[in-house]
């Protein structure tokens, strides 16, 4: 049996979203953030985003020579997905793999806090976890486009997952609410940029993708249902 004040959160989500805000403004763990601006993230805290998006990426370390241990170490970058407004992520460390987060559009605002702060409010903390048990599930999904052997699959599988679950209605049928570079998307599916560049071409004369405004990419409502 849920207790009067959680009751009257779980009818009002809204103004619980509101007092988190307020709570966050006044303890200062709320920021507001430049397009592709990085976010200083640590493991073992809670970040909810509040407007706009965020881009997660993935840094590891490479050796080009494995053999000596004394070799020049770089980096690779990898796309790991987004996280839109109203959802919330965390950073989890583990060496030689390092996850980061910047702003992926213009006044992107980041609350964060520990994780116990959420006893604060109980029903926002259901909400929280069914928000991370959802973001397990896609992120199956997508493990399973990625095991796709061929490239353009991949990719079409990697595009259809990102509108269905950020995409907005338009004439043309739905599209990604924000831009992405064909290097972006090569990270993300294991490929390169100009194999990607190429490989969007193919699927635009077949009618299966397009852009519009801003290289904003769009699937035609039927391509979804395939």
């Amino acid at each position: 049996m849920h207790s009067p004040s959680s009751a009257s959160e779980a009818s009002r989500p809204f103004l619980t979203w509101q007092r988190v805000l307020d709570w966050a403004q006044e303890h200062y763990r709320y920021r507001v953030f430049a397009r592709d601006e990085r976010i200083p993230v640590r493991a073992g805290l809670l970040y909810l985003v509040q407007r706009g998006a965020i881009r997660l990426v993935g840094t590891a370390q490479v050796s080009p020579n494995y053999v000596s241990p004394l070799s020049h170490q770089t980096t690779e970058d990898t796309f790991l997905g987004f996280v839109a407004a109203g959802q919330p992520f965390e950073i989890v460390a583990q060496s030689p793999f390092t996850l980061q987060a910047y702003s992926h559009v213009e006044q992107t605002a980041v609350v964060w806090m520990y994780w116990n702060d959420l006893d604060n409010w109980p029903y926002f903390r259901r909400e929280v976890l069914e928000a991370f048990r959802y973001q397990h599930q896609r992120k199956l999904l997508w493990l399973s486009t990625l095991g796709k052997r061929r490239t353009i699959d991949r990719l079409m599988g990697f595009l259809k997952l990102l509108i269905e679950e950020f995409g907005e209605p338009c004439d043309s049928g739905y599209r990604l609410p924000f831009s992405l570079t064909h290097a972006q998307i090569g990270s993300a599916i294991g490929s390169t940029r100009v194999t990607v560049t190429r490989l969007m071409g193919k699927l635009r004369q077949s009618g299966l993708i397009g852009t519009q405004g801003d290289n904003l990419i769009y699937l035609p409502a039927n391509a979804l249902q395939k």
